[in-house]
C-alpha cells in the first residue's frame, strides 16, 4: 500500500509535551466495530469493559537509554550522544547516534565519570560497527554492572518530536514509566499504559477484569520516519519479547468463557499476534518479532485496543488502521483534532474496536 493513505495533517500545538495529572483523567475517544465515535475518559474503561475480559499490559521498563559520551581517536575528541536502543547480548548494544559521520570502527566512546559509584567511575566502549546512523557499542562492563552503570549516567529517552521541544526533565523518570513497569529493556515506554493508575487497575479487578502482563522491550525504531513510498519496501526494526505459558492459557480460557482480550498499546498487540502466527492459536513466544500489520492483516487473538494517537505516514497509524479500518481512523483522528486532543507519548488515549466490515 502507498505510505501517502496514511497521511494527515497535524497541527503542532496537538503534540503533548506532559501528561495530563492524575494519568486516568486523560481523554479517550471510544471508537465502535462499526466506526462510531465516542467522547470519553479513561476512567470510565470501569464502564466499558465488563467481568471476563482479559486487559493485557506491557511490564517492560524504560532504561535511560539516552548517553552522552566521548569519542576518543588518538589525540582527537569529539561530543556523541547515543540512544541505546537493541540488546544484543550482555555487554553489546545497538545504538542511534548523534552525529553518526564522527565515528568509525575502532574508536573508543567514553561516558563520563560518576563519583556515587566508585565502581563504575568510568563506562567506556568501542565502537564495532557503523551503519546509516546506527552504531554497534562493546562495552566494557557486561550483564547487571553495564546495566547499574547506564543507570548512573543516561537519562529518560524522550521521544523526538517532545525532545525537539524541550529538555529532558526530572519528572520524566516518573512520568515515562508505567505503573506496573517491571522488566527492564525498554528504551521507549509504551505509552498506552502509562494513563493507569493502581486506583483505576484496581476498580477493573474489582469489577471482575483480568489484568495479565507480557513483556515486549521497545525499541527506538518504533519513531523511525518511514522512508519507504510503499509498504512492501518497509523493514521493521526487531523487538524481543515474551508470553509465558501461564498468560496464554488463561487467556485462551478467557476467550473461550466469552471474554474479550483488551490489549493495552500496540506493543502489547503486536506481542499477542506474533506469538500467534506460527499455528494460528495463542502461544508461548520468547524471542524476537518484527511484525509489520498494515490493513488487510488477520487478528486472531486481540479485540480491543487501547491506545494513543499517533504520527502521520508512521507504522503505528497503519496498525491502527489495520485494527479499525482506514477510513473509520482518517475520521476518527480528524474529530480527535478538531475536538482538541493531545497527540503522542504523553497524550490522550483512543480506545478502538476491532472493526467488523471495514
Amino acid at each position: 500500500m502507498k505510505v501517502d493513505l496514511f497521511d494527515f495533517e497535524l497541527p503542532d500545538d496537538r503534540i503533548a509535551l506532559h501528561p495530563v495529572s492524575p494519568r486516568d483523567s486523560a481523554k479517550m475517544l471510544v471508537v465502535a466495530s462499526d466506526g462510531t465515535l465516542t467522547d470519553r475518559v479513561v476512567t470510565d474503561l470501569a464502564g466499558i469493559l465488563r467481568a471476563g475480559d482479559v486487559l493485557v499490559v506491557n511490564d517492560t521498563r524504560v532504561i535511560p537509554a539516552d548517553l552522552k559520551g566521548v569519542r576518543h581517536r588518538g589525540e582527537y575528541a569529539a561530543n556523541v550522544s547515543f540512544n541505546l536502543h537493541k540488546r544484543e547480548n550482555g555487554n553489546t548494544w545497538r545504538a542511534f547516534a548523534r552525529p553518526a559521520k564522527r565515528l568509525k570502527e575502532g574508536d573508543r566512546v567514553v561516558f563520563g565519570a560518576t563519583s556515587e559509584v566508585c565502581l563504575l567511575d568510568e563506562l567506556s566502549a568501542t565502537v564495532k560497527v557503523v551503519s546509516d546512523g546506527e552504531v554497534t557499542l562493546a562495552f566494557d562492563f557486561s550483564d547487571a554492572v553495564l546495566d547499574e552503570a547506564i543507570k548512573a549516567r543516561g537519562a529518560m529517552p524522550l521521544p523526538p518530536y517532545i525532545g525537539a521541544k524541550r529538555g529532558i526533565e526530572a519528572r520524566d523518570a516518573e512520568d515515562y514509566q508505567t505503573v506496573y513497569a517491571e522488566h527492564d529493556g525498554a528504551v521507549a515506554a509504551p505509552t498506552a499504559g502509562l494513563h493507569f493508575t493502581e486506583e483505576l487497575l484496581a476498580r477493573l479487578e474489582e469489577l471482575g477484569v483480568t489484568i495479565e502482563h507480557v513483556t515486549l522491550h521497545v525499541g527506538a525504531g518504533t519513531f523511525l520516519p518511514m522512508k519507504a513510498d510503499d509498504t512492501e519496501d518497509h523493514k521493521m526494526h526487531a523487538e524481543w519479547g515474551v508470553v509465558s505459558p501461564e498468560t496464554v492459557a488463561r487467556i485462551e480460557k478467557a476467550k473461550a468463557d466469552g471474554g474479550r482480550v483488551v490489549a493495552v498499546g500496540t506493543t502489547s498487540l503486536r506481542l499477542l499476534e506474533s506469538a500467534a502466527r506460527e499455528t494460528g492459536a495463542l502461544q508461548a513466544f520468547a524471542g524476537d518479532t518484527d511484525i509489520f500489520i498494515t490493513p488487510g492483516f488477520d487478528f486472531r487473538v486481540v479485540d480491543v485496543l487501547m491506545t494513543n494517537f499517533h504520527l502521520p505516514r508512521s507504522t503505528l497509524f497503519m496498525l491502527v488502521s489495520a485494527f479499525s479500518g482506514l477510513e473509520t481512523m482518517h475520521k476518527a483522528y480528524k474529530h480527535a483534532i478538531e475536538n482538541a486532543y493531545r497527540f503522542y507519548s504523553y497524550g490522550d488515549s483512543s480506545l478502538l474496536f476491532r472493526a467488523t466490515n471495514d
